[in-house]
């Protein structure tokens, strides 16, 4: 049995509901609150940003197309969106929908264009791509990229003539029977709704993230129970099978992770596989984990607060009484730590949404500072400089926690003077 209440107070977490899917039925339970100042307590039907899970919904519907003929993922975006521009226009010309599943066409990858909430915006937003610089060659390597599954979410949109809310709420939605799917901003009043809280202060999100990022994830919410049944669906059906098979190896971060259709393919320290993806946004972290060879799936949503460690305890107690499942642990700092080639790796790296400056530090170590470049980051980044140490030759580990865990940042490619070209924390940043 969770003991949701008292996991949500030993953490210091808002409010999070859980939903567990196992035999076909699911079972839910709420705790904490919607908001720490108004008091209001979350329920089962209160709804959480998702986050970025989205993109397995944008990827779902994706796959249909698919596998109604109307899609090839390997012919370039530009069959069916002809108007599809970047700053490198010989990426734009060969980038395809499978790059874009799989994070791997490699061009600045957030980007917050706000398009308003029309029918219309996630084609202005599209259109707003044309400056979009291309960070790695298409194909390169994995670089976590929102804006590329805007341009699924504009696919989706052609295809099927109508816009891309509409697409969602009349293909999956409404189908599952699902009660409390919250689709815009303006469907958010309907609902019992959760408020994300930022900082180490916990204070209530005063914005938003713009809606023409929607089909990368800045909007969708719904209730744990309603996320569950989503991935109920992907369990019950063959259709989807093909978006849990490995495409992409990611960077070795220390988990072992890799990328598959939209879903991220995740082997658990006994050798367990399982599907899942993980969801943030101002204030909301979101978690699914799926586990299809025993039919289970768990989501955890929550609205601030140290959410990490109660979803790790969650996690680890239904997966391991249901499934028998060992959670890989993270990596530590090692007690002798690998040297640093200090010199090859001091500068600045830019994101499309922050930087990473890298200063030298004591002992061999260094220091590493993010800089927010726009407003999205700004909400999300404190600024505080945090030390680094060596865990391989090709990666740095962090000397203290961080919401739970010790950050891993791998070095990857060398320039003309043997400098490390490119930081990676799951976005590649490359030094300027």
């Amino acid at each position: 049995m969770i003991k949701l209440d008292e996991l949500v107070e030993e953490h210091g977490v808002v409010g999070a509901q859980v939903a567990v899917l196992h035999n076909g039925e699911i079972v839910d339970m709420a705790a904490g609150v919607l908001n720490n100042v108004t008091g209001e307590e979350v329920t089962t039907d209160s709804i959480f940003q998702i986050g970025s899970i989205t993109k397995v919904w944008t990827a779902t519907l994706v796959q249909e197309l698919v596998n109604e003929g109307l899609l090839d993922l390997d012919r370039p975006v530009r069959d069916v969106l002809p108007e599809f521009r970047l700053a490198d226009e010989q990426a734009a010309r060969i980038i395809t929908p499978r790059h874009l599943l799989t994070h791997t066409g490699g061009f600045d990858g957030d980007l917050w264009h706000d398009t308003g909430s029309g029918d219309d915006k996630i084609e202005k937003y599209v259109e707003l791509m044309a400056d979009a610089r291309q960070v790695v060659a298409p194909g390169e390597f994995y670089t976590y990229c929102n804006s590329g599954f805007v341009v699924l979410g504009r696919i989706v949109e052609v295809l099927r003539g109508k816009p891309f809310n509409t697409v969602l709420r009349e293909r999956l939605i409404e189908p599952l029977g699902l009660r409390t799917a919250a689709t815009s901003h303006a469907e958010y009043a309907a609902q019992t709704c959760a408020t994300g809280h930022l900082g180490k202060e916990l204070k209530p999100a005063e914005k938003l993230m713009t809606e023409g990022d929607a089909p990368a994830g800045s909007v969708l919410a719904m209730s744990a129970r309603d996320l569950a049944a989503f991935a109920r669906m992907h369990l019950d059906t063959g259709e989807f099978v093909a978006m849990r098979e490995t495409q992409v190896v990611m960077p070795n971060f220390g988990l072992g992770g890799t990328q598959g259709l939209g879903w991220i393919v995740q082997r658990y320290a006994d050798g367990q596989t399982g599907v899942g993806h993980t969801g943030s946004t101002l204030g909301f972290e979101a978690y699914l984990r799926v586990m299809p060879s025993a039919g289970i799936a768990i989501v955890v949503l929550t609205n601030g607060g140290q959410s990490l460690p109660l979803v790790r305890a969650v996690f680890q107690k239904v997966l391991g009484d249901l499934a028998g499942v060992t959670l890989s642990t993270f990596p530590t700092p090692p007690l002798v730590p690998v040297p640093v080639d200090v010199e090859k790796v001091v500068g600045v790296y830019r994101s499309a949404g922050m930087e990473a400056h890298v200063s030298e530090g004591d002992g061999g170590r260094v220091r590493l500072r993010f800089v927010a470049l726009d407003h999205v980051f700004a909400a999300l980044v404190d600024d505080e400089e945090r030390e680094f140490t060596g865990l391989r030759d090709d990666a740095l580990i962090a000397v203290e926690k961080e919401d739970g865990y010790h950050p891993v940042i791998v070095l990857c490619g060398r320039d003309e003077q043997d400098r490390v070209k490119y930081l990676h924390w799951g976005r590649a940043a490359r030094r300027v």
